[in-house]
């Protein structure tokens, strides 16, 4: 294992503990942006997993364009979040 396929796991590890930090929050104090930050996050997760998959696990699968849809509909969701809030 290379030192970017270790920084890259632990980039997914770190977005899936935000991720249950927010939840927990959000179970405690049922505010909505909390939930929706909690979704931007498991979005981030996955595409940080899919970036381990990517570049360490098949090399030779190009997963750009997914790993990007991703981490688009992952700040999506967030910023339609903020916009809903802001109402």
């Amino acid at each position: 294992m290379t030192m970017a396929e270790l920084v890259y796991i632990l980039c997914a590890a770190t977005s899936l503990f935000c991720a249950y930090l927010l939840f927990r929050s959000y179970r405690a104090q049922r505010n909505q942006l909390l939930l929706w930050s909690t979704l931007c996050f498991l979005g981030l997760t996955a595409n940080s997993v899919v970036l381990v998959i990517d570049l360490a696990i098949v090399p030779e699968i190009d997963l750009r364009l997914l790993r990007t849809g991703i981490a688009f509909v992952a700040m999506l969701v967030f910023v339609v979040a903020l916009l809903l809030e802001a109402k």
